[in-house]
């Protein structure tokens, strides 16, 4: 459309506006976390209402406003249809979505941040790994794109698995990231470290962790 921006991006959040319009917060490899507001998209007949739920991936097209987007046709390619059938899976899936929300910056190119989301939330449907074991990965490397990860713990000359499997984390390119498996015991242990980590190095409480820990409590 004539004026119009295009980007590529993953929906993280959809809040009703009004009586039928939707608020949406959507991470964009052009231009980082953006909220836009999409009109009417809560009508049944409206061509935006699947595109604008979380989980939703592809192309928007917006208008660019003061102070937000209007987002106006969305080419979405990818709604992670069998993540949203698994209740647990969905509940990680969140908070993927809410993890990488805090990290990611409004106008700053996110491309990376949005690669990881991607390949994080496939590997939650391929259930090739535990989810658990997902949940630290992701976080770790999202934490890494953040420049937030420690660079002690890297550093750490200590031969212990659970450092060696970050140290893995860290190092290992995206294409093969989510592609190993390590025993209860390593899990545990990177479990123990992560929860540390990320309780020092992070402000905010996440509702959808909130969620995760009931469950696996």
């Amino acid at each position: 459309m004539n004026g119009g921006i295009e980007v590529n991006g993953m929906v993280l959040e959809a809040l009703p506006a009004g009586e039928f319009d939707r608020r949406v917060v959507i991470l964009t490899k052009e231009r980082g976390k953006i909220s836009a507001f999409a009109r009417r998209a809560r009508r049944q007949d409206s061509p935006l209402l699947a595109a604008t739920t979380p989980f939703a991936m592809g192309r928007f097209v917006l208008y660019e406003g003061r102070n937000s987007y209007t987002l106006v046709q969305a080419d979405i390619r990818e709604y992670f249809d069998v993540l949203r059938t698994d209740l647990t899976g969905v509940c990680f899936g969140s908070y993927f979505m809410e993890f990488a929300a805090y990290y990611a910056v409004e106008n700053q190119e996110a491309g990376d941040q949005l690669n990881l989301l991607y390949a994080a939330l496939r590997a939650l449907e391929k259930k090739a790994m535990p989810q658990q074991l997902v949940r630290y990965v992701f976080e770790i490397r999202m934490m890494v794109l953040g420049g937030e990860f420690p660079q002690d713990v890297i550093r750490d000359p200590a031969i212990d698995e659970t450092r060696y499997t970050v140290r893995h984390i860290v190092r290992e390119p995206l294409k093969s990231l989510f592609s190993f498996t390590v025993s209860e015991e390593t899990l545990s242990g990177l479990s123990s470290l992560q929860d540390t980590i990320r309780g020092k190095y992070t402000d905010r409480r996440f509702k959808s962790l909130a969620i995760l820990e009931q469950i696996y409590s």
